[in-house]
């Protein structure tokens, strides 16, 4: 036993890291930690920013109560009841309430989830507006080569955009062996070419357009296919076109599939609480920067016009409605990015109100009757926010 320990390595310091591959199966203790760290949890890519960033102007500090269980509660306790790290509010661009909990900071880049692939929906539209993807009628494989002989010879860059590929796809999360976990975890264990040989995969179950199916699995198709159409990878084009010109405050990344490999375009990217809010007062303005247009004309109002209903319980329990180009559309008339574990932009562009909200939300199994219904409480607030601020 003495010849054993001699012949170790000395003791060293170090860290106990959340375990990549599970992801999406991280108990309570871990994800607020976790969501802080994905950069070092999976390969990574910054999005630089700028020189300069864009202040925000800020208004008189809201004291904007709500309804919730019967009870009146202010923002505090939204905070404290819904596990939220980050939330702030603006009217017309103008910030009225920034706020950080569970140990996140100002400059803290906090994982984006799902809310990346409305992000990818515009990255969309400026390849669309520069005409580097002619139209989105054309097949998906007119770009991506690589998809020839499988499901994804009928499918269209508009499929994609509304997830209507008629792919077969399991997006469980709490299923270890549904597609989204073997999707997260070829990330966790960096395989090249792995998410694009698990799309390949997937079997037609329906006629393309013909059915909406949320696939996580698409958005990487369709960012892939918007790296290949524009020749830049996904990173460089977000910072070139968006986040340096639009005055990004902090550095960003994508996750990629391995190193060195195509960015996630579909989910757990990282980003500053103030910079996801800063993209949706660009979105907000259709896409112009500084009177530079940089998306197609009206292609803010398609991306926020339902395409395809939506009847899963869990999002109409939501609000939402309907789904349009990577934006869900919710029964107030505003877009929203849903992300995993209650990650949120919601954008009313009609009254100029925006919501942003980064959140450590338990989720089965350990989601208990102890936790207030999520949704329900958040569709509250946001009523509040429109009744009280427009």
């Amino acid at each position: 036993m003495a010849g054993s320990l001699s012949a170790s390595p000395l003791a060293q310091a170090g860290d106990h890291l959340p375990v990549a591959g599970e992801f999406l199966l991280w108990p309570p203790s871990v994800q607020p930690f976790g969501y802080r760290i994905v950069d070092r949890l999976f390969a990574s890519r910054t999005i630089a920013r700028g020189p300069v960033s864009r202040p925000f102007a800020r208004g008189p500090q809201t004291d904007l109560r709500y309804r919730s269980d019967g009870r009146d509660l202010g923002l505090s306790a939204f905070m404290d009841r819904n596990v939220v790290a980050g939330l702030m509010i603006l009217r017309r661009g103008e910030v009225l309430f920034e706020r950080y909990g569970l140990g996140l900071r100002d400059a803290d880049r906090w994982s984006t989830m799902s809310t990346v692939k409305s992000m990818t929906a515009m990255l969309t539209g400026i390849a669309l507006h520069d005409g580097a993807i002619a139209s989105l009628d054309d097949p998906v494989t007119r770009y991506l080569p690589a998809l020839q002989g499988c499901a994804y010879d009928a499918v269209t860059v508009r499929h994609l955009l509304t997830m209507t590929t008629g792919t077969r796809w399991t997006e469980t999360y709490d299923d270890p062996q549904s597609d989204v976990n073997r999707y997260s975890r070829s990330i966790a264990n960096r395989v090249p070419g792995g998410v694009l040989a698990l799309m390949r995969e997937l079997p037609a179950v329906a006629s393309p357009g013909s059915q909406f199916c949320y696939n996580t699995g698409d958005s990487y198709l369709l960012g892939a296919l918007v790296s290949a159409a524009t020749g830049q990878r996904l990173a460089d084009l977000m910072s070139d076109r968006i986040w340096k010109p639009f005055g990004m405050e902090f550095d960003a990344f994508y996750t990629l599939e391995c190193e060195g490999g195509q960015e996630i375009a579909g989910s757990r990217a990282g980003m500053t609480l103030r910079d996801m809010a800063r993209f949706a007062l660009y979105v907000a303005a259709d896409g112009v920067i500084d009177g530079r247009r940089t998306l197609p004309e009206g292609w803010v109002r398609d991306c926020g016009t339902s395409v395809c209903s939506v009847s899963d319980p869990a999002m109409r329990a939501r609000g939402v409605v309907g789904y349009g180009y990577c934006w869900w559309i919710t029964d107030d008339g505003a877009m929203n990015a849903f992300g995993f574990a209650g990650q949120r932009i919601w954008i009313d562009r009609a009254s100029g109100l925006t919501v942003v909200m980064l959140s450590a939300q338990p989720q089965p199994p350990y989601l208990t009757p102890a936790y207030p219904d999520f949704d329900a409480e958040t569709r509250s607030l946001l009523q509040a926010v429109r009744q009280q601020l427009v």
